[in-house]
């Protein structure tokens, strides 16, 4: 597997088709009415909980135990996301606003904190995929040294 000709552009094909798509929505968003903002919304889930299925069905097929464990990680943080979004958030919010402002401002941080975490995460994927390739590179090393010593 040679890990330096090209085998994560298609990841990175799609990260970037994924946030264009974010970019381009959120821009869409702020000018639309709030039926609008609802079909974008129920689409969204959608196709969120549909992405989430077929991740997770892809760690399962995975050779590896360790991908495994990390989707499972995973799914148990975005489980616990979606708790604190839906039940804890708003009650901690809570203070001298109506709460229906409480619950807006609350998923307004939260909308904040997710585009922080998605940065870290690229970083998480920039570390990664740098690991892999030094990882390959070192294998590819210790072939052509030894093929040296045979001559």
């Amino acid at each position: 597997m040679e890990l330096r000709d090209g085998i994560f552009a298609v990841k990175l094909c799609e990260l970037e088709r994924q946030y264009g798509l974010l970019q381009t929505r959120l821009e869409l968003c702020q000018g639309a009415g709030h039926e609008k903002i609802r079909d974008i919304l129920q689409d969204e889930l959608n196709d969120y909980r549909e992405n989430a299925l077929l991740m997770e069905r892809r760690a399962e097929g995975s050779r590896s135990p360790a991908v495994a464990e990390l989707s499972s990680a995973q799914r148990d943080y975005d489980r616990r996301v979606e708790e604190i979004l839906r039940e804890k958030l708003p009650r901690l919010m809570r203070g001298e606003e109506d709460p229906q402002e409480e619950q807006a401002e609350a998923a307004a941080l939260y909308a904040e904190y997710a585009i922080d975490f998605a940065s870290q995460a690229m970083r998480g994927a920039l570390l990664a995929a740098l690991i892999a390739i030094d990882r390959q590179m070192s294998c590819e090393e210790q072939k052509y040294e030894g093929k040296e010593e045979y001559r």
